[in-house]
């Protein structure tokens, strides 16, 4: 029995949690793999209830789950909130108490959506890039960070971008382990010219990659022209790791390339401990979409694909999260859309719709009758 810790947080992420809670209630009833699910308040909701984005008992919940599925944190409503108080914090809250270093996005275009890009076709059809985003360091956490009055009265704003070198090596393991299981190709992205910070990232991947890796082909790529390659030629890419500035600014790039936020799940792990445990948070790339919530129009695939994220990454149950993938794609190809993912003359399906039809999927690939 696995324990899944479910966290719908703000906007959408309650109906497409809702959603995805099919998924893990079908395999519930109809495979060996079981799971036990609780529930947790984290981001706006989690302020306007407690008081705080990130209350201690969701993280104590977060602990002692085996993972956690997010939907999404954040809206206009909490926008003139002091930063401590904004649901963001509680996200970034999260990550940081877990540990959750590597943010691992894939940007897959399913052959169904390949004309759902606003990019050509063949620029896009067939691409499946996984981005690997550390995700504990650079501006987001680096200290000193302020807004200060300056004596000239001008006001001033300071961030740091910070990373040691063990945090370097780690995040460039776990993308080198991931390029091992793929095509053996990895770009590691920065802005070693002009900034000293990914100068040494720059070392230390490649050194980690001499030392350990040495077959996989590791390649350097300034950060301006990686955004730049994404939308001319994105599928020289395989695995891409960065920092957690440019990975944010990338991997939103990427999404676009598939047609839709609403298609594109994530995962964000932690190291293992000595007890043989690992902390994972999985969520959807989209964001808490308020002007659509509570409409039963969001898109989501980008959730349950998240879940399939989960069967793989932290319970190793490969062969049903293939079995969740192809469903996914099969009702794709069927022509089931949702609004963000529809063309002209397309029957949209609601969010709750587009669920059943991939439980209904399920069932005819486990011949369930």
């Amino acid at each position: 029995m696995k324990k899944i810790l479910l966290i719908e947080g703000d906007g959408i992420g309650s109906e497409v949690v809702l959603q995805t809670k099919k998924i893990i209630d079908f395999f519930n009833k109809n495979t060996d793999k079981k799971f036990e699910t609780e529930n947790a308040l984290l981001g706006g909701i989690a302020y306007d209830k407690t008081g705080t984005p990130f209350p201690p008992e969701t993280l104590e919940l977060a602990k002692s789950a085996d993972a956690t599925l997010l939907g999404a944190v954040g809206g206009p409503k909490w926008e003139t909130l002091d930063y401590k108080y904004r649901p963001e914090r509680g996200l970034l809250g999260i990550r940081k108490e877990l540990g959750l270093f590597a943010n691992l996005r894939p940007a897959k275009v399913f052959n169904a959506l390949a004309d759902s890009s606003t990019l050509k076709r063949e620029v896009v059809e067939g691409l499946d890039i996984m981005i690997v985003r550390e995700l504990t360091g650079d501006l987001y956490f680096g200290e000193p960070r302020y807004v200060k009055t300056l004596e000239d009265g001008s006001r001033q704003g300071v961030n740091t971008m910070t990373y040691n070198s063990k945090e370097v090596e780690r995040i460039a393991k776990v993308s080198f382990e991931l390029a091992k299981v793929r095509n053996k190709k990895l770009c590691s992205v920065d802005k070693a010219n002009v900034i000293e910070t990914t100068e040494m990232w720059r070392e230390v991947v490649s050194q980690t990659g001499a030392k350990f890796y040495p077959d996989v082909d590791l390649t350097h790529m300034y950060v301006d022209n990686a955004s730049m390659q994404l939308v001319r030629n994105p599928k020289q890419f395989d695995v891409i790791v960065t920092g957690n500035m440019f990975g944010d600014i990338l991997s939103d790039t990427a999404s676009m390339l598939t047609g839709s936020l609403g298609m594109l799940p994530s995962a964000s792990l932690g190291e293992k401990l000595n007890n043989g445990k690992q902390y994972a948070l999985y969520e959807p790339v989209h964001g808490s979409a308020p002007d659509i919530a509570g409409k039963n129009i969001a898109n989501p695939l980008a959730t349950i694909l998240s879940f399939s994220m989960m069967l793989r990454y932290s319970f190793g149950y490969l062969a049903e999260a293939d079995k969740l993938d192809q469903a996914v794609e099969l009702v794709l190809a069927s022509g089931a859309r949702t609004a963000d993912i529809s063309q002209t003359n397309q029957k949209i399906v609601s969010c709750s719709e587009m669920a059943d039809k991939v439980v209904a999927q399920l069932e005819q690939l486990l011949n369930i009758s």
